[in-house]
């Protein structure tokens, strides 16, 4: 027996599902055609991807005049909600917006979504069936950098309150919506508004960012199931140092600087994490177990009386088994200069994804054990270290409104599940300052939509645009009036 336990993971994005019961559906609030109609949300859409919001690691000033452009034809298009919520700009470029609640003893809750895009890769234009920033309709999608990942989601979470300010919407809790500015390098805007949250003496009752979302036809099941993010991996590179001694390449010691890194790597490959189901994978398995047929839907229903058969499947695989533990990916090294001639040192980076069981301490720790019977080596951390935030509730209230309006916006029967992410989103910066966080783009998406994040050809479906509004007007509403 074979489960295609590889089809969970899906490019990153659906890393690892686990199951809740079924949360409470609120109403729906029924969309307005007038003000959200499919076209008009399009054009408003297309108008935003022309602006050329790209991030550079280090460069806070890059691109600065789009950005500038951008934050004005915010307020332009959405006149209520630059009004009534005042965008503070936060490291000039993150937009902070807040909409007093009329009970402050309420925490607050937080929308964030991010300005920048990703570049394309010079060279690979005409791999695009519209040019990247045209912001292009046709054959029923919007076209270009940034629809998926994630103006799609920002336009539309602005336009769904925009709308309720329009019918006069006053909430009991305060709205925060914060645009991040360098999601894509690094995120400091997002700690930046954590900060600013935190210094007011308030903490969020709930974030919610991009992460997980709906997949039409999930591979495991063969129709539609909505992924909510509980959870991500945290972030962590390591330097690894090798030293020994130079001179002249005719009469090498023993162990050459290169040689020694070389061992050290491997040492550290070959010593890897732990990697195991445990929460909240059970669940997940016992969630879709229904929605499969025959054996695969026995073993999955029964998945500690299967666990090292469905481990040793997921171990296989190199998306799943992301999923289960810590992975180790050396990705740069460095060393010498001319063929001739010993380097005194020669260098790797590691990147590390952190699963929640693992801190950087205790990574940090691990790999300094694999390299302790190798004199001349060292490991120190590089750029930014990020812990893995815990992971969300799948009960009480904020998990009933977020997974609640996802429940009414997916087709009848469609579960509901949450997802741990492999890669890693704003709202992390959030983790001390926030109950809950949840990762949800509520697009309608098919598996190999996956593959044009970051990709070539990046479009979002025209018609899944009223329902994404709809949805973030159920979460507003609901979690704004909750008193």
């Amino acid at each position: 027996m074979k489960l295609n336990i590889a089809a969970i993971a899906g490019a990153g994005l659906l890393a690892l599902t686990a199951c809740a019961q079924p949360p409470a559906t609120p109403d729906a609030i029924e969309p307005n055609p007038s003000t959200r109609s499919a076209e008009a949300l399009a054009l408003t859409l297309g108008e935003a991807i022309r602006f050329e919001t790209i991030s550079e690691m280090g460069n806070p000033d890059a691109s600065r005049a789009e950005f500038d452009a951008f934050r004005d034809w915010l307020a332009a298009s959405f006149p209520l909600v630059h009004e009534r919520m005042s965008p503070e700009d936060i490291l000039h470029g993150s937009l902070w917006y807040t909409l007093e609640g009329t009970n402050p003893a309420l925490d607050p809750i937080v929308i964030l979504a991010h300005q920048d895009v990703v570049p394309v890769e010079p060279g690979t234009e005409d791999q695009w069936d519209h040019p990247p920033f045209s912001g292009t309709i046709a054959d029923g999608y919007v076209w270009g950098r940034g629809t998926l990942d994630m103006k799609g989601f920002l336009v539309m979470a602005v336009a769904a309150m925009e709308t309720l300010l329009e019918e006069g919407f006053t909430p009991e809790r305060t709205i925060h919506i914060g645009l991040g500015h360098d999601e894509e390098v690094g995120g400091t805007g997002a700690i930046a508004m954590a900060e600013r949250l935190e210094s007011e003496g308030r903490r969020a009752w709930f974030v919610l960012d991009e992460g997980g979302t709906s997949i039409e036809t999930f591979p495991m099941t063969g129709g539609p199931v909505g992924l909510i993010g509980v959870g991500e991996k945290g972030f962590l590179s390591v330097e690894v140092t090798a030293r020994a001694r130079g001179g002249h390449s005719s009469a090498p010691p023993p162990e050459t600087a290169i040689g020694l890194l070389s061992r050290a790597v491997n040492a550290i490959v070959d010593n890897p994490f732990e990697h195991r189901i445990d929460h909240p994978v059970p669940d997940m398995m016992r969630a879709l177990a229904p929605e499969m047929d025959g054996m695969a839907g026995f073993v999955m229903a029964r998945p500690v009386l299967f666990g090292s058969v469905l481990r040793g499947q997921m171990m296989e695989d190199d998306a799943t088994r992301a999923t289960i533990g810590t992975t180790i990916a050396p990705t740069i090294i460095t060393g010498g200069t001319v063929a001739n001639v010993l380097p005194q040192e020669a260098r790797a980076v590691i990147n590390l994804r952190l699963h929640p069981r693992d801190s950087a301490e205790s990574a940090l720790a691990h790999m300094r054990g694999a390299v302790s019977h190798l004199d001349g080596v060292t490991i120190e951390p590089v750029g930014r270290i990020s812990d893995a935030p815990p992971i969300s509730a799948t009960s009480g209230r904020a998990w009933e409104i977020i997974a609640g309006a996802a429940v009414s916006h997916l087709p009848e029967g469609a579960p509901v599940v949450p997802n741990l992410l492999t890669a890693a989103t704003d709202s992390r910066a959030f983790k001390d300052v926030a109950d809950h966080i949840y990762r949800y783009a509520p697009m309608r998406m098919e598996m190999d939509d996956l593959s044009r994040i970051h990709g070539d050809n990046e479009r979002i479906r025209i018609d899944a645009l009223p329902g994404m509004v709809s949805y973030f007007r159920t979460v507003i509403s609901e979690a704004g009036m909750e008193g």
